[in-house]
């Protein structure tokens, strides 16, 4: 990810993001809009509440929004889904 705070992404295939090295007291939010739906998208490194990893929507032209803070040794997310 380049810098900045909000990120917005679409997906057009399966997708595995690889997050960016961990940096005490740094975060962004990605909007994820689902495309034509039926695509995953999973994030690399991230500790989620309770180790529930989220599952993207998968139906079509909707939007999940992923928020992400780290501590300098770990990316905490959270998420909220089907936006749209």
């Amino acid at each position: 990810l380049v810098s900045g705070t909000v990120h917005t992404c679409t997906l057009t295939d399966n997708c595995t993001f690889t997050m960016p090295a961990t940096t005490a007291g740094k975060s962004f939010t990605m909007f994820l809009n689902t495309g034509s739906g039926n695509y995953t998208a999973s994030f690399s490194g991230v500790r989620w509440a309770d180790s529930a990893t989220p599952t993207a929507t998968i139906l079509a032209s909707k939007v999940d929004i992923y928020s992400f803070i780290s501590d300098g040794s770990y990316w905490y997310g959270s998420f909220s889904q089907n936006y749209g």
